[in-house]
This record gives C-alpha cells, structure tokens and sequence, in this order.
C-alpha cells in the first residue's frame, strides 16, 4: 500500500504529515490575525473519526475531483435535493412553522414536527391529552427572527402553478447525521437541541446515536442572560454547542454554549471532519485557490475544496483576492452527491453565534428611483447598488415582464433601473429588488401595506366550503368567508363565480403577523360611502356606519364591523315598531345601516340603533326599498333618462325610465342648468310627464339619488377631470364643481363625488369683495383651483379667481359660454313645442329677436316706455323703452312696426324696439368669421347682451360674462344700452336664435383680470396690510407661520407678517435641497430686513417709497445678512429691473429655486433672489430624454437647482437660464431636440436649443434604412442629435447611433454616403425611390446623391405604361441597388435580381414580356441558317450550340457559383461552354438569384434531391468519340456553294458513321440520356426509380423549363407505386426544393399541404425546414419549427433539430429557453437522454462551458446513469483538457455501481492513460482498480 499513499499523498492515510502540520497553521492563523484585520471571528468545526480510512480517502479525492468541473453560480433552486446541508437564518416564526433565510436569495420552511424528538413527544403528547403541557412552549417562545440555524432539506415539493417549496428540518438527528460516535473530538461545534432539563443543568440532543451530551447550568449561564428569553432553556430550544470533553470512546461527552467559547471555534484538521460529516456554519481557514469572474475557489482543512459565489465575497474586500490568500471563511452548504461545498466570506458569518445584518422596516417596499447596475450574470440575475450605497439583488424574472421583453443590453455596467425592494435576503445580507413595472406600481405588497377598509381587486384561485379564496398579487391570498360571498348567502357560488374571475372586494380584517386576510364581496359593503368602523375607540354615539348581522336572537341582533369590532342592537332599538321575533325580520349576513348609540372601549362594549332617524316606520320602509335598489344599480357619473313625476317648489321629482320606473330621483332647481336663469325657465316650462334625456347620477347619500343636468359638470365627470375622493387631490388641480353655501367669510364648493372645499372670501373674485352674496348664489357652476389642502383635517382651500382658473383664452371661454346658453334656449324651445296644445308658451316659441310684428300702442307710461298689444299677442306683453321709441312721438292706439329684441319667457315678455336704423330693410352683406365689428348695444339680458352692427344693422348676442366665476361688475363696468362697443363675430350663419354670435372685441379690456406678473412673488395667503415702522437691516424676531416651497411666512409680532425667500435661508445651499423645509411651522427666528412689498401688487418697493411702511417686509436669516453689512434690494430708480438682471453675466452659475413648469409656455419658471426671476427653456433643463418627456415630473417645487445664465428675456424682466450650460450648435457637437415636423419621404424639422430649428434628412434616421423610416417620429417627441454641420440658418442633424454613441460599436447596416467618392463600381448600396421621369428612375443614395435606374436595369421584363413603375416603386420605397458605374457626377444603378440577389421588382404574374425574348429568337435564325448539314439526330439539346467551332469535350466539374449555372449543380455537362456569348445568353435565361443567395438543386447528373441517393452513382459516357468530325461540320469552309464528287462521298461516310455510332450508342447499356425521349424510355423501363425522375426533373432544368420539370414531378407522383414511401418521398422533397427555388410562397405552401396529406407529416416538416435553412430563409424556419413544436410537442426529434438549427444560428439564449420548454412537455422518462443530446449540441455548435454545466447537472441528479458518463467522457476527450478528463474518470471509478460496469470504467481510463499519460498514471490506474476489488472483497468477508 505505501505506493498508494505515494500516489495520493492527502487524506486520512497520512496521519504523521496531518500531525506535523498542526502547528503551522496554528502559527499561520496567528499571523493571519497580525495582518488581515477583517478576520476578527472565528468559526466552529465540526468532527468525525474515519469509518474505515479507505473510504474516508476515497471521499476526499472525490472532492478533489469534482471541484475543478464546479460552476461558480449562485445557487438555484432546481440544484437543492434532499438532503443537502444549510447553514439558515429564521426570517418568521409563527405557530406551526419557522420561515427560514437560505443563501442566494432563497427561503424554506421548518414544520413544527422538524425541530428536535424530544419537542415532537411533548407535541404529541399534548394532542393526546387535549390539555396545555406546561413544559411545552411555542415556537415564538424559542425563536426569533435573525437565529442562524443548521437545516437540512428533506423535501423539495412543487406545487401546481410549478413553484417549488423547500421543506427543512433542524432535528440535530437528521443534520448530523453523517457523524457516529468514535468522530467526535473536542472543540467541535455542533448544533444540538435541548431534550430534558435536570438539576446541574441540560441533556442536549446531538443526534448521534450512543451518545450522551451534557450541558452543565455554569456553562450556560451568559448565554440564557444574554438571549433575554426567561432564567431557564427550553426543551426544543435549538443551541450552538462546542464539545468540551470527550469520554468513553465518544460515548459521554461534555458542552459548552458560552458564547464567547462558541464565537472563538475555528474547525481545524485534528478534529477529523470528513466530506461526509462536513458541516455548514463551520468556520474555516481557507486559502484562494482561483478567482473566477463569478466568485472564487478556495481550498480548507487541508485537502477540500470549495467555492464562494460573488454574493458571498466580503463586500469591504469585493473582487480583490489573490491566489493563495488565506482568511477565514464559513461553510454555508454542502450537497450530498456532488459534495459540492460552498462557503462565505461576510464578516457576519465569521463568527459562530452571531447574526446577520437586518433591513429596517421602512426600506421594506420602498421604490429606488434610481439604482445602478453593477454587475449582471446571464444565468442569474442582476446586482444594483441602491441610493443609500447597499447592493441588492434580482433575479432574471424579475427584471423585465416577461421573457420577451426582456433586453440584456439593458444591464450593463452603470445603467440606471427604477426598482422596488420587495424582499430582504438575511443570509445574504442583500435587499431582493424587482424591476417589473406591475410589481413597482403595486399598491400592496405584504400583508402589511393593507390596511382594514381597503378596497382591492383580486382574482379567484379557489371555492372551497369555507368560503373563496382570493389572490390579492403574487404573496398576497385572502380569503371570502361563505358569508361574504354575496348579499345574501349563495347556495351555488360556483354558479355565479368561476375560477380565474376578476372580483372587487373590501378589507374585513388583516393580521400580517398570521398572513390572514379576510375580505368581503358584498356589494353594499364594498360600494358604501360611510365611515369605516375597525375600533372600538372611533364608534362615537351618533356614527352612522354599515355593518352585518351575524346573529339574531329574541334579545336582538349582533353586528359586526371591521377587524372583528362587534356591538348589539337591543329589542327596542330594532325598528320604530315593536318587532316581537328579530330572527325572522333579520337574517345572518344581512347589510345594514346603524347608529351607535354607546360604547366602552376597555369593555369592548357597543350598542346600537336600527332606528336613524324620526321618521314613521311606513314611510321608512317605502324609502328604503327602492333605495336599495339604486344603491346597487346606479353609480355616480352615470347617464340615464328621466321623467317628471312631480314639482316641489325646490326642485322635481323624478322617476328613472330605465328601470321602469321604480327608481324615485330628485333634480334640484338648481342642477337643471349651468346658467342660472336658464334653471328657473326650465323649472317653470317643465311638467309631470315630461322626458328629460341624458341626466347624470350627481350622488347617492341622503335618501334618494340627486341628478344634474349641469353641462360643465357632466363633460368634467366624463373627461376624468374629476376627484373621486380626498387623497387624490392635489395643490394647483382645476375642478369644475357648484357652489354649495354662501357665507359672510367665503363660499364652499361641492364637486362630484361629494367632495367639498372652501373659497376664503380673499380668494373668491380678483376685485374687491364687500359682501359674498354680490359674487355667488347657491348652485351656481363654478372652475375652482385648489390652493392648499389639509390632510388632516381634510380641508380643501380654493381659488375662484379668474385670473388663477382662466385658460387665459377669454374670448373662447367667454364664447362657449354664450354657445351652451343658446343651445339650452333651443332645447327649451323644442320642449314647448312639442306641446300639442296651443299655449302662451307655444306663442312665445316662434318669436325670435330680428323677427317683424305688427303692433298696436296700447299705453305710454310716465318713464317713457310703451307698451303694446294686436292681433298676434296672446298672453304676452310686448314693451318698448323710451330708447327704443326712437324719435317717433306715438299715441294709444297707433299701429306700428317693431322689431323683437329679446323674448323673456319666464315673465311672458317681449322687448321689441321701434328704431329706424333697426327696422330699415339694408342689403345683406356677407359676414366672415372673427371679423371685427362697431356695435350698439341695444339691449342687456342677465346672460348675454344684444348688440346691433353700424354697417349692417344686423343684430348679434355677446356675452356678458367671459368666465363661469365671472359674476361682478361694478356699475362702470357694465354694459349699458346706446354703448358702441367692438365686436368680433363667431357664428355668421342663419340660425334658429335669429341672432349671430359674437364676443366683445379688443376694445374691452378685461380690467377685471389681473395677470400677475412672473416678476412678482403670489403670497399664496393674502397678508394684510399693516402699517409698521421697520426700516432696511433692523432685527426682528418671529414665528414661522407656513412653509411654501420658495418662501416662509413668519409672524413679526400679533398683526404684521414678513416673508423669508428661500434664497435667504442658507449660506451654502446644497444643489438638489429644498431650504423652506429646513423651517418648520411654531419654529422661532430671528430675521434681518433687507426689503418690502407692496400688499396687493407684490412689487418691492424702494425703501424711500411712501407705502414703504405700509408694505410686507422681506427678511432673511442668512448668518451673513445678519451680521453683515446688508444692501437695498431695490433701487429708488425706476430702472431698477433692468439694473438687477444687468448684475448677471452670460455664462455666470447661479443657484435658483423652482418656483413651477409652465406646460402652456413650456418653460421651467424660477426665482433667483426675492425680486429676481428666471426662465429655463424646456430643451435646455436635461440632456436626458427621459427627463424632458415629463419636466413637470423631475423638478419638484422649491427644490434648489444650478443654472447658466444665457441672456434677459425679450421684456428684459426675467434671466433666461439653463440646466446645459450655453447651448453650442457648433459641428460635432450632441444636442437635444424636439420634432416640430415631419414631412414624408424628406424627413425632420426639429427645434433645437436657443430658438434654432434644424433638419434631419432620412438618410440620417438610423443606422439601418427601413421601409417606413418616418414612423416613430411624432411631433412633440424629444431626440438626441448630432450636429453635422451648422451653416448660417441651416443646421444639418443626424439622428444615426453611429454618430451619436461612437463607442458603442453598434452594427451599421446602412453606411453613410457623404460623396460620389464612396460610392465603388459593383457594390451594393440601399437607398429610396425619390422619382420615376422619362429617362428613368431616380434614386436616393444619400442627402446629396441621386443615382439612375435606366428602365432596362430596373426589371427584365419590358414595359410600355410607365404608370406600373410608379405603382411598384412609389416614391420613399426602400430598395436595394447595384451601381453598375459612376463617371464624373453620374451614377448608373441596377435593380435586376441577378445584379442585386433580391427579388425582381415587378412580379412574374403580369406576364410581361422580357427584354431578352427578341434576341433568343433572332439567335435561334442564325444558328439555323449556319447549319446547312441538317442534323438528323436527336442528341443536340434545342439551339444551345453557337456557329463557333466547339472544342473536343472533357469531363468537367463546373461548381456551383458558376455565373452560367442554372441554380443546379452540374457535376457533367454535355459541352463544355466557355464561349463569352453563350455565357451571356446563360445569364439572361437564368432567372434565379446570384450562386451565394440561393442554395443549389445538386445533380451528379446524378443529382441529390437532400435524400440519400449519392449511392446510386450513374456510369458516364465516355465521350472522346463524339465526333471529332464535328469541327468540320462547324467548319467555315463547309459553307461553299460547291462540293466535289471526292467531297460529297466523304460526307456520305460521315453521315453513314455517325448513324452506326447512334444506334450502337442507343444499344449501350451504360449510355446517359441525352434528350426527353430518352428519359421516356427510362421511366417506362423503371416507373418506380425516384433517381430517375429526379434526373429528368434536372434536365429541364437545366434548360430553365420550370414548367416542365413541375410536370415530370406531378407524372412521377401519379406513377410511383403507393407502396414506395420512401420513392414518393423523394420526389416530393424534390418538388419541395424546386418550388422553394423557382416558386413563390404560396405555391410552395400548396404543395408542402399536399405533400403532408400523402406523406408522414413529421418528415415533410423537418425536410421543409432544411431547405429553409439551407436557402437561408431563417425566418420561415423558424415559424415552421414553432408549428412543429405545437403540433409534434411529444416528438424528442423536433425538439432536437430546433435546438440544432438555434444554436447553428448562434443564438445560445434561446436554446436555453428551449431546453426548459422540452423537458415540460416530454415525459419524465425522456428528460436524461434530452439534456444529454441538449449538451452534446451545446459541445459541437453552442457554448461548452454551458454543456458542461448540463451534463454536470444531470450527473449530480442521476450519477448511476452510466451512458451518459460515457457519453461525457467521450465528448471530453474529443474537446476538454487532460486535468478535465482525468477529473471525470476519478469521480466515476470511485461511484458505487456494479462490478461489470466498474471493470469497464477502470478499463477505459486504462486505455486512455496508455494512450495520452505516462507510466507513472497507468501505474496509478492500476493501483485504483486494485484498491477497488480489494476493498470489495474485504466487505465481501465482512
């Protein structure tokens, strides 16, 4: 044996070595402290005697072994098997289980019946008995989060959606169950449990069998203090032990849990561990082997090895280890096959007892906007490093949506990801981060983010007995009781619900700690409005609130509310009538609506009332029936159809038609209209019985369904301009809503939904408010913008300013308005005459302002107005004022003209006016839209005014209003009647109005309006004005009184209120900071002034100003301001803006303050200093895409930015500022941009920086030209562009990769053409169609060069109507073209298919006619009349001989890329065709693509067909003797007219010769057909030959005669036996290849359908995808081979090929997809052998590391498969390293099979050792099988 230990110097045989080695490495850990300062901890070892030293030595060598062939991947889940070792951390305890934290990001679980068999006993024990064991406690009382643990997997179980769980155990039984007694040694470190207490102290269980472990109470001591979890351990408690003392052979041996004993162990060689007793959490010194890029190899304890991934290298050290480094180290795992060990450098684990680093809680969720990537590993996932510095982790389904969509090129170095941390790895002290957008968006993520009340949408996984259950997302489950499947209790749920159902359902209760969660579905629950009641604290008596009974009994009902609040509603609180049996008026589960009347928190005691209100019971209930329905039915925003039941003096009462009527609704007056007048007219026009169309559900509380009719209102709700509840509103949103209450202080606002806010009477009107009730009635539609909200007490402030609500466009608001009031009229008008009967109503309809009426005076009263009467007046009174009486002096009883200016319905009157310049008939002129007009006001309504134009006397309505806020007018501001006024018109046509329509024109100023300057500051709270005496630099101390984002308001002292500008706060103000939020509100300050504001203008006043004392001091608290020196902000002089902004220069950085982005201006505004403004253009605030496609988004409001500064703005009031520094348009330069234009087939206009536009040409677009270039360009979408050059005013851009990301080495398909220069004679070049003219096509190569297309060059068919070029090749058709020749600036292209290998432009099925057509013909009548000796054999093959001599034949082999070729490979011509012209003639009659395009039909004249047939090799003529008397025949001189009689014999000879030579020819067996006849004869000898047929196929051609050859397949097909398969076969692929060739697509799909009706499906499928990839059609392969998998799914052969064709593709990717999709659909049995050939392709054509991986995998599964070890070492052999090679047989011959399979092993690795090793390794071979049939037989005698 002593040569064996020479071989194999390492493991247990050499004991002396081991011995002396021992205190090396104790020296040598000594200096490791010394040095390496990381390596503060030690860890604990564990120990096992030898069971026989020969198997511990063969153990250890397999390690050896295994380790070089070890991947350094992070583990997965598919490598964990039963059995392997963890080294854990309890992530959960609960009752039944401990959630365990395992390395590389995955988790198990520990059932409580896995912790130790003493705690199981007690389990059962107490089962049994039925009664708490005091002795037994529960897991949260032995465990907690953070708990290193040792576990081993006793199951992997899969569940049915095939997620896998891992199922641990933490019995010291079953984890070390590889150590026996005699293993032990003291210093060990073993993990036990406690299975008894006794007196002195503890029996551990260490799980190994005969021994005794003993725990005594001194040793314990610090331990039990120190976890803090009572005076005593716990039986089941699992503990680190290290083993102090061994005795009696190990069967008695000492512990120790101190933990200062435990942290120090250090595993070392003298305590014996062996690879199958190894350990995790043992501490190791450990040396560095290699360093891989994913992690390192290390070897421990003298002859192991293991690795350590890169989530596990210290990440202080990261990747800077070196070989032979030795440091400390702790096993996290070993596998019990492979015995792979993998092992941990973090400093947290270096310690045994400790625990690793926690996450704090409100990290847990949180979204990372921006977290960089820094490193991605294609098997696993990526790593990111978070904003706070720490790394996180995701794995590759989390990084994108779906496989699909999933971009490597995405996660390079440095990119930048929004992530979302959802989980936290303990074991790898890494946060888990996704990127998916769904998980990012999520609302809820842990049970914990849920919260009682929620409403969430989930989806059904399960109905069960119990109830449904529910899944809320991925981690979240809840579930329905049974209860709370419906309103009421559903007998068939599965009827009305279905598994995968989307469902809406409301939080009842959720417990995170449990992870339960119940929910209810009941609809009035879930859809109720009123308070949630989930405590007991919140149900104050008079809360009115939802809840569902769950028992009623004679004493009354209990109720139950959220989170389990229970209350009783008592006998007499059940209804307002005695109700003697409450369980038959009440069922369980019934929804009800309830009042709480007391409640006793600490008691948790609640009563209630059924009785709500005072209501009589009758009445109740008839209210309360429909109510319900409606509840159901109707939801807010909702357009019905109504019908007027009744009219109440505030209101209708209306019945909905859609639900025939049983629906009960009001309409309050008010909601009737947007304008109020219109309200009362409809109200008094209505009657019962009248239809009122599209109404819309306005609210649901109270106890009927209110409805508007408010035009403004409803067009909100539908355009989702609207808030449905209090957390969606934001400051600065626009609302449209009515004014619910008007108060002496303000008006309060109610907007769909039930939201309310209020209008401080500050914020109500921009002029001056004395008394509210002036501005604003009840009802009445109002804009308002929303100042400031208060969480909470869930306060909403507005604004009703029309300065803060306008659009800013007030002539079109003010238009609308006047529009939607006509509108309404007409309606009404329509209403009434509807009517049937005749009515003063009715009467009143047909009068329109403009209409004529013939009149008697009736009275003239004292002020000068008449009034009038007639035959048309019915019911009305038409008056006139004294203004409108003109100069006509009229008496009583006068008749007389008038024209009607307005019809007052409501009040029956009609106002009519007598004026000349009215009445008189003028010629009609035609009136254009948005002309401006004189006019007079004639008359002014409460809406509008009527107005009558100066030159055509026309009368038109304007607007009074100009907004919906716009309600008062001081008496200078009002129209007044005789007013010339401007108009400007808008409806210019006759309508049923009788007026036009029009707007007040610009004479009117607004004044009204008050656009605030940007100059100036908005106070948002109006300060008042308080006279002061402050003056510039005085000290004041105050109050912050609010923090807005660019200011703080501050409290002086009880009256006077200052302002500190945000730029006043800071000394330094770091970029990025918001300072206001550095004060808080209450916060003291003391201040310095450096200036003041006027109250209402907001301007800054000069300190010598004589308001000064009456103004707003501006302050700041800037420590140099205060003690320095401080300077007037503002100049005396009026210049002073001009002045200030003149302090900046160009160029000059400032730090600013975001006030807000303007999204009308598209401008970024700022404020500098307090009365200093700027403005950033939009393409000047990033140079990031991104961050310009959503400004507004980016900068937040008040938040401190640096800016360039470039210039004053055109009013010289504003800096113009910049986030890019000065824009450069200089060339070479990158800029951003934004489209402005697209114009097709040219390209893009695009706006750059500083006002310039430039121009992108379509050459410039992309690196690769397409068909439609211009698509993904829209206006407004914003670009990176390269400046290519920037003359005067044209800016040439280019928008190419290539330009703008040089380094980034992208493929450029489509080179730029800057000159003629690049273009070169023959090559290829893609460009667009620009025009088709007479002279040709012309073509666009670049922004610069056309090249021309001669229509010969264009298509070899000849056309006469050009207009079918324009059709083929419109103009921007992207083509590909050859340049035949550039001379001087011209270039000559072509597009013919044998010049460019694509197809041919115009299609063969317009059956033109070919250019090349005339010469065959004219060719053919040469030839005739040069051959005057007429031919009388057959043997020639049509006219393709020339006059010219042809020279002696030879055989030859003309290869394939041959220019004359037909497309077949010719393998034996005939003649030997070296003439120029036929080869020209060849190349016109070929109409196949150019030899490298297309793949070759192959003859050997002979001719392969891709089946086997190369065997049938045909015998070949030899033809030295055909004819040498040919030449003469050829020969000029036979061409005399004359022949002598000697010459004339001759040619007789000849003749008579060469008709013998025919005939003995024809006779000769081994003769090679020569024409169709021949063939004939062939197939008629041998019908069934497919050779043959295919032969005759390739005659013709090779004549290019398509038709024919189709024809010889279709004869052939019809004339094959049907029991010849295989013969049919060949000539369908034949047919197949043909068609693939000369066909189109659709001819060859319809033979390839027929062909798998005649065939087996399978084979035609698979030798269709080989003519695919062989003609290069990858694309039609593909979706073949997806068909295959589909339709042959069962069929291991497609699922091969597919793999094959993938990776000779290159794409490795994929074939990885497809191995994994393989194994879901292939049975079990099959999976070995897939994998196998998976790795075997993966060897020849893919990735051999990937291979080796696959091979590695299956052998770690299945290592008894001895045909795949076979098939492994083969494929090494041929590929791998000797070490490789070697590694493997020394792993197979030490696997435990049967002899017969050993011997052949051993014999193997014999014989490569004699071939490829030396003597030394056959010796050593030897030795091993020696070994092997030793060790057999000495088992054999034991």
């Amino acid at each position: 044996m002593a040569s064996v230990e020479e071989n194999f110097p390492r493991g247990g045989i050499q004991k002396k070595p081991t011995e002396g080695k021992t205190p090396n490495s104790k020296l040598e850990r000594d200096n490791l402290f010394d040095v390496h300062h990381e390596e503060k901890s030690q860890k604990r070892k564990r120990s096992q005697s030898d069971q026989g030293k020969q198997k511990k030595f063969k153990a250890d060598r397999t390690a050896a072994a295994k380790d070089s062939v070890v991947n350094i991947e992070p583990l997965s889940i598919e490598a964990v098997c039963e059995g392997m070792l963890f080294l854990g951390c309890i992530k959960e305890v609960s009752d039944y289980e401990l959630v365990v934290s395992l390395p590389n990001g995955l988790s198990g679980f520990v059932p409580v019946t896995q912790i130790s068999d003493a705690y199981s006993t007690l389990l059962s024990k107490q089962v049994a008995q039925g009664e708490l064991l005091e002795d037994l406690n529960s897991l949260s009382d032995m465990y907690s989060p953070g708990t290193l643990v040792r576990c081993v997997v006793t199951s992997v179980e899969k569940s049915a959606d095939g997620r896998r769980s891992i199922k641990l155990s933490i019995d010291p039984k079953k984890v070390n169950q590889g150590l026996n007694a005699s293993a032990l040694a003291s210093g060990m470190l073993l993990s036990g449990s406690v299975s008894s207490v006794e007196d002195h102290g503890y029996l551990i269980d260490i799980g190994v069998r005969g021994t005794h472990a003993f725990l005594p109470r001194q040793k314990a001591q610090n331990y039990i203090k120190a976890v803090k979890r009572g005076s005593d351990l716990k039986i089941g408690q699992n503990l680190n032990c290290v083993i102090v003392e061994v005795k009696n052979e190990g069967r008695v041996v000492r512990l120790s849990i101190d933990r200062s004993e435990v942290a120090a162990s250090l595993a070392t060689e003298r305590q014996n561990w062996s690879l199958s007793n190894l350990l995790p959490g043992l501490v190791v010194k450990a040396r560095v082997q290699k360093v891989a890029p994913l992690g390192i190899k290390v070897s421990f304890l003298s002859s192991f090895t293991g690795v350590v991934d890169f989530m596990h290298m210290d990440p202080e050290k990261s990747m800077n280890y070196s070989p032979d480094q030795v440091m400390k180290a702790c096993i996290l795992s070993v596998h019990p096959t492979s015995k792979v060990v993998r092992l941990t450098l973090r400093q947290a684990f270096l310690h045994p007892g400790g625990s690793p680093n926690q996450l704090c809680n409100d990290r847990m969720g949180a979204v990372v906007e921006e977290s960089t990537v820094k490193a991605f590993y294609k098997q696993f996932g990526a790593i990111f490093e978070l904003d706070d510095g720490t790394l996180a982790f995701a794995r590759l389904k989390h990084l994108s949506k779906n496989r699909k969509s999933f971009k490597p090129g995405a996660f390079k170095t440095g990119c930048k990801h929004k992530c979302r941390i959802i989980d936290y790895s303990l074991m790898d002290e890494m946060c888990i981060v996704s990127l998916k957008y769904q998980v990012i968006e999520a609302r809820f993520l842990r049970y914990q983010d849920i919260h009682t009340g929620d409403v969430v949408q989930g989806k059904i996984f399960a109905l069960r007995p119990i109830g449904m259950q529910v899944k809320v997302t991925d981690g979240i489950k809840g579930l329905v009781p049974s209860l709370h499947i419906a309103d009421v209790i559903l007998k068939q749920p599965e009827k009305k619900y279905n598994i995968g159902d989307e469902v809406k359902c409301r939080v009842l209760e959720c417990s995170p700690e449990g992870k339960k969660l119940i929910l209810t579905l009941k609809k009035s629950l879930v859809q109720s409005k009123l308070p949630i009641l989930s405590n007991y604290e919140d149900a104050k008596p008079g809360l009115v609130t939802h809840g569902f009974v769950v028992c009623a009994r004679e004493f009354g009902c209990i109720v139950k509310f959220y989170n389990d609040v229970k209350g009783l509603v008592p006998k007499n609180e059940l209804s307002s009538e005695p109700i003697s049996s409450p369980d038959k008026v009440f069922h369980e589960g019934q929804v009800v609506k309830v009042m709480v009347l007391k409640c006793e928190p600490q008691q948790e005691r609640l009563l209630l009332s059924f009785r709500l209100s005072s209501n009589p019971a009758q009445e109740d209930k008839k209210e309360c029936t429909p109510k319900k329905k409606q509840e159901v039915k109707y939801q807010i925003g909702e357009m019905v159809d109504v019908k007027v039941l009744k009219k109440k003096d505030n209101g209708l009462e209306v019945s909905i038609l859609e639900d025939e009527g049983n629906v009960i609704a009001w309409i309050p007056t008010v909601h009737l209209s947007d304008f109020v007048v219109n309200c009362k007219l409809l109200w008094h026009c209505l009657q019962e019985g009248d239809v009122l169309p599209r109404v819309m559900c306005l609210s649901d509380k109270g106890e009927r369904i209110t409805l508007s009719r408010k035009s403004a209102v409803i067009s909100a709700v539908q355009e989702e301009q609207v808030v449905r509840s209090f957390s969606e509103i934001q400051p600065g949103m626009l609302l449209t809503g009515y004014v619910r209450n008007v108060m002496p202080f303000g008006v309060f606002v109610e907007f769909p939904f039930g939201v309310t806010g209020l209008a401080p009477k500050v914020s109500m009107s921009d002029k001056f408010v004395t008394d509210t009730k002036d501005h604003f009635v009840v009802g009445q539609t109002v804009m308002a913008k929303v100042m400031s909200i208060d969480e909470e007490k869930q306060r909403v402030l507005l604004n009703l300013k029309v300065s803060e609500c306008s659009s800013g466009d007030s002539a079109a608001e003010s238009f609308s308005l006047l529009n939607q009031y006509f509108k309404e009229m007409k309606e009404i008008r329509n209403l009434l005459r509807r009517r049937g009967e005749p009515s003063t109503a009715r009467g009143l309809c047909e009068l329109v302002p403009g209409k004529e009426l013939q009149l008697v005076v009736q009275d003239v009263k004292e002020d000068g107005s008449a009034l009038f009467g007639g035959s048309c007046v019915t019911g009305w009174t038409a008056t006139a004022t004294r203004y409108h009486l003109g100069d006509k002096n009229i008496v009583p009883g006068e008749k007389t003209k008038a024209l009607v200016l307005h019809v007052d319905a409501l009040t029956s009157k009609v106002y009519v006016s007598l004026r000349e310049e009215l009445l008189k008939q003028r010629p009609k002129q035609q009136l254009t839209e948005n002309s401006q007009h004189s006019a007079i006001v004639q008359l002014v309504a409460e809406e509008f005014a009527i107005v009558s134009l100066l030159e055509t006397g026309q009368l038109a309505a304007v607007p009074v209003a100009s907004h919906f806020n716009d309600t008062f007018r001081f008496d200078s501001e009002k129209l007044k009647v005789g007013q010339t006024i401007s108009a400007t018109l808008k409806v210019v046509k006759v309508n049923d109005h009788g007026v036009l329509l029009a707007v007040q024109g610009p004479a009117k100023k607004n004044v009204f309006v008050r656009v605030r300057k940007e100059s100036e500051t908005p106070l948002e709270e109006v300060l008042p004005a308080v006279t002061h005496s402050l003056s510039l630099g005085d000290i004041v101390s105050g109050t912050v009184k609010s923090v807005k984002p660019t200011h703080v308001t501050v409290a002086i002292d009880d009256k006077l209120t200052g302002s500190i500008h945000a730029s006043r706060i800071l000394e330094e103000v770091p970029i990025g900071s918001f300072p206001t939020y550095t004060l808080k509100a209450g916060q003291k300050v003391t201040a310095r002034v450096i200036g003041g504001r006027e109250v209402n203008t907001h301007r800054y006043l000069p300190i010598t100003h004589p308001h000064f004392t009456r103004s707003i001091p501006e302050l700041s608290i800037r420590p140099s301001e205060i003690k320095g020196k401080v300077k007037a902000m503002i100049n005396p002089k009026e210049d002073s803006a001009l002045k200030k902004l003149g302090q900046y220069d160009v160029g000059q950085t400032v730090t600013c303050f975001v006030k807000k982005y303007n999204i009308l201006k598209n401008w970024l505004e700022v404020e500098v200093a307090p009365d200093i403004r700027g403005r950033i253009p939009h393409l000047l605030l990033s140079l990031n895409t991104k961050v310009l496609k959503h400004p507004e988004k980016s900068f937040k409001n008040g938040q401190a930015i640096s800016a360039t500064v470039t210039g004053t703005d055109v009013t010289e009031t504003n800096l113009c500022l910049s986030l890019t520094g000065i824009p450069s348009l200089e060339q070479g330069t990158i800029a951003v941009g934004m489209v402005t234009k697209v114009t097709p087939h040219v390209g893009l206009t695009i706006a750059l920086p500083g006002g310039k536009t430039g121009r992108v040409d379509i050459f410039h677009l992309s690196d690769t030209y397409t068909e439609n270039p211009l698509g993904d360009f829209k206006v407004g979408k914003i670009v990176r562009c390269y400046i290519l050059s920037s003359k005067k005013s044209k800016i040439q851009l280019s928008l190419r990769q290539s330009r703008l990301n040089p380094k980034s080495n992208s493929k450029v398909e489509d080179v730029e053409i800057t000159s003629i220069k690049d273009v070169k004679e023959g090559q290829l070049v893609r460009g667009y169609v620009k025009s088709i003219t007479s002279s040709g096509v012309f073509f666009g190569l670049s922004t610069s060069l056309l090249g021309r297309i001669l229509f010969q060059n264009v298509s070899p068919y000849f056309v006469q109507n050009h207009s079918l070029y324009e059709k083929y090749l419109p103009e921007g058709k992207l083509l590909t073209a050859k340049v035949l020749g550039v001379t001087g600036k011209h270039i000559e292209l072509s597009l013919l298919p044998e010049d460019t290998g694509m197809p041919g432009i115009l299609p063969e099925s317009l059956g033109l006619p070919r250019y090349d057509a005339e010469e065959e013909k004219r060719e053919a009548d040469d030839r005739e009349k040069g051959e005057e000796l007429k031919m009388k054999t057959k043997r020639r093959r049509g006219n393709s001989e020339s006059e010219k001599e042809v020279k002696p034949k030879k055989k030859k082999k003309i290869c394939s890329a041959d220019e004359n070729d037909s497309g077949i490979e010719v393998y034996y011509r005939e003649e030997e065709e070296e003439d120029d012209q036929e080869e020209e003639a060849a190349k016109k009659k070929s109409k196949i693509k150019k030899p490298g395009e297309a793949p070759r039909l192959q003859v050997s004249m002979g001719f392969t067909w891709d089946e086997d047939m190369n065997a049938m090799d045909m015998p070949v003529l030899n033809q030295k003797e055909e004819s040498s008397e040919s030449e003469e025949e050829e020969d000029p001189q036979s061409k005399r007219k004359k022949q002598t009689k000697k010459e004339k014999e001759l040619e007789k000879q000849k003749k008579e010769k060469e008709l013998c030579k025919l005939e003995a020819s024809l006779m000769d067996p081994s003769r090679q057909p020569q024409s169709a006849d021949d063939f004939d004869r062939l197939v008629l000898s041998s019908p069934n030959s497919s050779i043959l047929w295919l032969q005759y196929m390739a005659f013709h051609l090779q004549a290019t005669e398509i038709e024919k050859a189709r024809a010889v397949a279709e004869r052939a097909l019809k004339t094959i036996c049907f029991r010849e398969e295989q013969e049919k076969l060949n000539v369908w692929v034949a047919l197949l290849n043909l068609e693939n060739m000369y066909g189109t697509e659709e001819t060859l799909m319809k033979v390839f359908e027929r062909a798998v009706q005649y065939n087996e499906p399978l084979k035609v499928f698979q030798h269709l995808c080989d003519i695919y990839a062989n003609s290069e059609k990858y694309k039609q392969a593909e979706e073949l081979y997806h068909t295959m998998l589909k339709r042959f799914r069962q069929e291991k052969s497609v699922w091969l090929k597919y793999a094959s064709f993938l990776l000779k593709q290159g794409q490795t990717e994929a074939t990885h997809r497809l191995l994994e999709r393989a194994l879901k659909a292939l049975p079990t049995k099959e999976h070995v052998d897939v994998i196998s050939r998976f790795a075997q392709l993966e060897f020849r054509f893919g990735d051999p590391e990937h291979a080796k991986a696959l091979f590695e995998s299956t052998l770690s599964s299945y290592p008894k498969r001895t045909d795949i070890w076979s098939i492994y070492m083969d494929i090494m052999i041929k590929q791998g390293s000797q070490k490789e090679v070697r590694d493997i047989f020394e792993r197979v011959i030490h696997l435990s099979l049967a002899p017969k399979k050993m011997k052949f092993f051993f014999k193997r690795y014999l014989d490569y050792e004699k071939k490829f090793g030396t003597s030394e390794s056959v010796l050593a071979v030897k030795r091993a099988a020696l070994e092997y049939v030793e060790t057999k037989s000495s088992l054999a005698d034991t």
